[in-house]
């Protein structure tokens, strides 16, 4: 299972159902990470910006603690823009989580 940490603002904000997505840098780090997941789950990573990708459940966390919260939720895995009210520069390029079917862990 995938694992994320999010700060405070952003997990409280997601768990109520006000933010439906998280962008994370295209960068080595993130691309590992999900492409191992994709793989895992039987998908093509080389879709990835074409057409949403299914990440199954990802856990998210706020912090590092052992006992942080978390919840579960579903998301698929895409490329583009974010808004800026959720965390996004305008004009950038992330990997965008559309997070659905949130739930306590």
């Amino acid at each position: 299972m995938l694992i994320l940490t999010l700060k405070k603002k952003w997990f409280d904000m997601i768990r109520s159902g006000e933010k439906k997505e998280e962008y994370r840098e295209i960068k080595p780090y993130y691309t590992s990470r999900f492409w191992n997941v994709i793989l895992h789950n039987g998908g093509c990573f080389e879709k990835i910006g074409k057409e949403d990708l299914p990440l199954g459940t990802v856990k998210f966390r706020n912090g590092y603690a052992a006992n942080a919260p978390s919840f579960l939720a579903d998301c698929v895995l895409t490329i583009g823009t974010g808004k800026e009210e959720w965390g996004a520069e305008t004009g950038r390029s992330y990997y965008v989580l559309k997070i659905a079917n949130v739930r306590k862990e």
